[in-house]
């Protein structure tokens, strides 16, 4: 693994477990095994690693839905969540942490939040066969509230989620 590869991955692990601003530049410089010399070369800043970090948790998250199925949109949070764990997503935790008012972090939450509303719109479209907003609308809200619901109520939120989903359709 290359030492930018390293850092990110020991920034998300740390970022998603203890939040942004609670992880401080000395515990990442410790999770990664590195200095804080190296760390500033690759990673430049704290905020270009939060997006950084938000970048590779993004190309993770699309690639785990590529889906064409309501149902197994659900099924793909399911095991994401089960690997990831229920803590919440993550972007918008970056969101609530910086208030909005990092233009990278802010960008970088819109563009993942688009792209979720996007592939939702394009499976109601593929299983419905047509185009139909205020129905992806609503898998969108199912979805979001899943992912919060799952931090305390588990996998049963997702379980139930997709039921609703799936009737929807």
């Amino acid at each position: 693994m290359d030492t930018k590869t390293k850092l990110i991955s020991s920034a998300e692990r740390l970022f998603d477990r203890h939040g942004f601003t609670a992880t401080g530049m000395d515990k990442l410089t410790q999770a990664a095994d590195m200095s804080s010399r190296t760390l500033y070369k690759h990673a430049g800043s704290k905020t270009a690693l939060i997006s950084d970090v938000l970048a590779e948790r993004h190309r993770r998250f699309q690639r785990s839905i590529e889906v064409d199925t309501v149902a197994a949109l659900f099924d793909a949070l399911e095991a994401w969540v089960r690997v990831e764990g229920c803590r919440g997503c993550l972007f918008l935790r970056a969101q609530g942490e910086t208030g909005g008012d990092t233009p990278e972090i802010a960008d970088a939450v819109l563009a993942h939040k688009a792209a979720l509303y996007e592939k939702i719109q394009e499976i109601v479209s593929l299983e419905t066969g047509d185009r139909h907003p205020e129905l992806a609308e609503q898998v969108l809200v199912l979805f979001e509230g899943a992912t919060a619901t799952a931090i305390y109520r588990g996998v049963d939120a997702i379980v139930s989620a997709r039921t609703v989903a799936s009737a929807l359709i």
